[in-house]
């Protein structure tokens, strides 16, 4: 089960629903005694922590959602490069047979190799920019929203505990 980086907001949004519809609960609980207190305090530990391990779970799923998206672009760029590779290889074998055809055309022989040859690698040179732009969609490597997303939640936790 994957989730997109839009769906990665809903969840949360459900447990800041439940922690503030409880937490006044609570708080009236803990007036009443220690006993009471210590129950209460025991209760949000343990929904923060099953919240917590939520949040961590689903920041995970968004991670790897977004190195498989990278994972894809660079599949595309390689392919692209090897193709580039493949029709330079071609331009060479194609100036050589070029040049012995061309003895016996009215163009020059240098002429009529130049010609396909130049044909050949601007393909090759198309190919590899087209590589190299689909090969820097997918870098840094590391899942940079999910790494945002984190530091957001952590900075939102810090702030919480601070109250």
């Amino acid at each position: 089960m994957s989730h997109s980086v839009e769906d990665r907001t809903a969840p949360r949004t459900q447990a800041q629903r439940e922690s503030q519809t409880r937490a006044p609960t609570h708080t009236h609980t803990a007036r009443r005694g220690d006993a009471h207190t210590e129950e209460s305090v025991g209760v949000l530990v343990s929904r923060a922590t099953e919240q917590f391990s939520r949040l961590v779970r689903e920041e995970m799923q968004l991670a790897q959602a977004e190195m498989r998206q990278k994972g894809k672009r660079f599949g595309l760029g390689g392919g692209m490069f090897g193709a580039a590779g493949l029709v330079g290889i071609l331009a060479l074998q194609a100036m050589v047979a070029t040049a012995i055809i061309a003895l016996a055309l009215v163009l020059p022989w240098w002429a009529s190799a130049l010609i396909v040859t130049g044909a050949l690698l601007l393909i090759a040179g198309i190919l590899a920019a087209l590589g190299k732009r689909q090969v820097s969609k997918a870098t840094p490597p590391a899942p940079q929203q999910a790494i945002e997303s984190v530091k957001a939640d952590m900075a939102e936790i810090k702030e919480r505990a601070h109250r």
